[in-house]
């Protein structure tokens, strides 16, 4: 039976890697119908606080920084834009952007607004907002070039890895009670070592950057440490809820490059970020 599902696996994605189209430089943004978008924007390595100086001036404020990988460092940051969107109904995610700073392979790798904005937002992704976020960026960091990872702008809205696998709104709850409760879990929850940071988005919205254990944080050294952005993992308190992304979602569309052989070899991984955080909200 495995063997089987690995190949009905492994034909889908080659009807998914079939799709081709130029990838459009990061500067370049408009009349992306039918184009693909890097997820990623690849710079020269420089320090952590350089980085972090850089885009406080361009006006972004540093919500945190983690150490996501041994010698990488993964820059949270937002603006008064980015909470804005997030403030709408299920979109806490795109709440921030990330800046990886990795020290072994000496570059800097930051999230595309314009492609975690249309895969976050969805129906309603504004192209002004994400494309000025893009356009600010590029100025605070010239000569960003567009990485490999890419996926077809007219796919992000609907993105899944493959049929039967669940889309950006199909999130999992690890904990339920008021939101007063969720958030003194998450703080009392082994003296709130856990809690990387904690982001007001509105009045009944809270997004939190929280720490996966380190045996499930092991799956970014194993598929690839250029995308350990992805790290720390957040969850959402809202309407006496704490969801998180499903991870067989938000691996996927932040690794677009990862191929079934590679999921397969994470597959106990999904598993195991709910059970992290269900600890936590217990």
């Amino acid at each position: 039976m495995k063997k089987l599902l690995i190949a009905a696996f492994a034909a889908m994605m080659v009807l998914f890697s079939a799709c081709s189209s130029t990838t459009v430089a990061p500067e370049d943004k408009t009349g992306l119908e039918g184009t693909k978008v890097n997820a990623y924007l690849i710079g020269e390595h420089m320090s952590v606080s350089d980085a972090e100086a850089k885009l406080k001036s361009a006006g972004y404020e540093i919500v945190a920084n983690y150490k996501s990988v041994k010698k990488g460092t993964t820059i949270v940051f937002t603006n008064a834009a980015l909470k804005a969107e997030a403030a709408k109904p299920m979109r806490s995610n795109i709440a921030v952007l990330r800046l990886f700073v990795d020290d072994q392979e000496k570059m800097i790798s930051i999230t595309n607004p314009v492609y975690f904005g249309k895969a976050f937002m969805q129906e309603e992704y504004n192209h002004a907002v994400f494309n000025a976020e893009l356009a600010n960026i590029n100025k605070a960091f010239p000569g960003l070039k567009a990485s490999k990872d890419e996926w077809e702008f007219d796919g992000l809205a609907d993105y899944h890895f493959m049929i039967s696998m669940p889309y950006y709104k199909e999130v999992d709850v690890v904990g339920e009670g008021t939101n007063e409760e969720l958030l003194a879990k998450a703080k009392g929850h082994k003296k709130g070592k856990g809690l990387i940071f904690e982001l007001k988005i509105s009045d009944n919205t809270t997004l939190l950057g929280y720490a996966l254990s380190k045996r499930t944080s092991k799956f970014v050294k194993k598929i690839g440490r250029a995308n350990a952005a992805i790290l720390p993992y957040c969850v959402t308190i809202s309407d006496g809820k704490a969801t998180a992304l499903s991870a067989k979602y938000y691996i996927a569309i932040s690794y677009p490059l990862l191929d079934m052989n590679g999921f397969m070899g994470i597959m106990t991984i999904p598993g195991a970020v709910i059970k992290d955080y269900e600890k936590v909200f217990k």
